[in-house]
């Protein structure tokens, strides 16, 4: 039955993400299997609910997949004996159009499931009850099925919302949390778990798990979450996953995964295994040498954190500028854009970078890419052909700078949404790699896991290697 829940909110900062964490933490405790999924593409949320559930947390987003890719996402990775929670983002019926595309809605739709909506009640009381009736009759065909009262003054306050909730729309407060004086969870890095911080995130979820405990109604949660109805898997066919292929012949393709580069969706590793290839885990900090790669790529993260220590590792970025040289294919998205450049510019200091792209980067107190992105592929480079859209999504402080003239840079994409690395490109080539601000989903985008396997295996001809035929065929 994959019993399911939504947990909402009118708003974004209404609370819906701690309250998130807490049932995912609670649920855990009492030896509930958690599956956390994130709608749309924020990475942030994703990494806090994962390290409270300690499953990987997958993203849902319509933006980036299809219905299909949704739903297969959804039931390879949930349980049908424990709970999926599912935190949506922004206020519930906030989407792309006047329609509400790519809303939180729109996905409650799609999985059938049940909503809680978390209430901001700050300085109200009745009105709660005529918001709510409002998104009721606003879609009648989602399942609204509970609330959660926020930032609750006092109990004249909660009994006046409750009563009212359930004469005008007929459905439970099933949690009421109050005011609450601290908030250990770190804003700059939300979502961002780098070694040295990882006890006080520990503490963080720990204290999101008390405050739902005390306050929240687990086993009527729980319940609601059971009244899910059978998934359309007529509307849907379901495809099972399937394991890594067991061939003698994988490309050895690298991914750097450490303090300072560490957001990749669990999809991108996973569907490279299944792809048939052998994936090695680097270190870029502690790391002293390159070892022999097909191929590597590189995610995203926040590697001006990191940078002084990015940047002593001399023998790692020598090794990796010296393989980009001899033509190792690298994919590298956002920060691994960042970490291929010539350097980083922070007030005061300037830290050498790999050197492998003609730019330099410096950080703003805004983002400069925020949002979903579509890329139309304009150039040649390794990966994708001429004339191939992509959609995904990009989030950076950074603001790239060219160091070479622009004439003698080469871009593989123009920008038709976002904002890419310059005047409307994105994409920078050079030799065989591929640097680019834009994240792609490899589950809403088959041809990403297709484009590295097959430059890895070119390369791996290259230096004498050969592949089988088959394998060339199913690429």
């Amino acid at each position: 039955m994959y019993p399911r829940i939504i947990i909402a909110a009118l708003k974004g900062g209404s609370g819906k993400t701690i309250l998130s964490l807490g049932l995912a933490a609670a649920w855990r405790e009492k030896s509930l299997q958690v599956a956390p999924f994130k709608k749309g593409p924020d990475f942030i949320d994703a990494g806090w609910l994962s390290m409270a559930a300690e499953v990987p947390c997958y993203n849902l987003d319509p933006f980036l997949m299809n219905e299909e890719q949704i739903f297969n996402s959804f039931l390879n990775h949930s349980g049908q004996e424990g709970i999926s929670l599912i935190e949506g983002n922004r206020g519930l019926y906030d989407g792309l159009d006047i329609d509400g595309c790519c809303s939180t809605a729109e996905l409650g739709r799609l999985l059938n499931a049940p909503v809680l909506i978390v209430l901001d009640v700050t300085m109200t009381t009745r009105t709660m009850a005529a918001l709510v009736r409002g998104c009721q009759v606003f879609d009648p065909e989602l399942n609204i099925a509970g609330v959660i009262l926020n930032r609750v003054a006092g109990p004249r306050q909660k009994n006046l919302i409750t009563n009212a909730i359930w004469k005008y729309c007929g459905i439970p407060v099933v949690g009421s949390v109050p005011k609450l004086k601290e908030n250990p969870f770190p804003e700059r890095h939300m979502g961002l778990v780098p070694h040295q911080e990882r006890d006080r995130a520990r503490k963080a979820i720990s204290w999101a798990r008390k405050i739902v405990l005390d306050n929240l109604d687990l086993e009527r949660i729980q319940k609601i979450a059971g009244t899910a109805p059978e998934l359309d898997l007529i509307s849907h066919p379901f495809e099972a996953k399937t394991v890594a292929k067991k061939m003698p012949f994988r490309p050895r393709i690298g991914f750097i995964r450490d303090q300072s580069l560490w957001f990749y969706y669990p999809e991108n590793i996973s569907e490279l295994e299944k792809g048939g290839a052998d994936l090695i885990k680097l270190d870029a900090i502690s790391a002293n040498a390159l070892p022999d790669l097909d191929a590597l790529y590189i995610g995203g993260g926040f590697p001006e954190t990191q940078a002084q220590y990015l940047a002593n590792n001399v023998p790692f970025r020598t090794a990796l500028k010296e393989a980009i040289e001899n033509g190792l294919p690298v994919y590298a998205e956002c920060g691994g854009l960042i970490y291929l450049g010539e350097q980083i510019r922070l007030p005061g200091h300037h830290y050498p970078m790999v050197g492998a792209l003609p730019l330099d980067f410096v950080f703003q107190k805004k983002p400069q890419g925020h949002g979903y992105t579509i890329l139309e592929t304009c150039g040649q480079n390794p990966y994708y052909p001429v004339g191939k859209i992509l959609r995904g999504h990009e989030f950076h402080y950074s603001k790239a700078i060219l160091t070479a003239p622009e004439e003698r840079v080469r871009f593989a994409f123009k920008v038709q949404r976002g904002n890419g690395i310059d005047s409307g490109k994105d994409g920078i080539c050079r030799k065989n790699v591929l640097g680019t601000y834009t994240h792609v989903h490899a589950a809403g985008e088959p041809d990403w896991v297709k484009g590295l396997m097959r430059a890895a295996l070119n390369f791996k001809e290259k230096k004498g290697g050969k592949t089988p035929e088959k394998l060339k065929k199913n690429i």
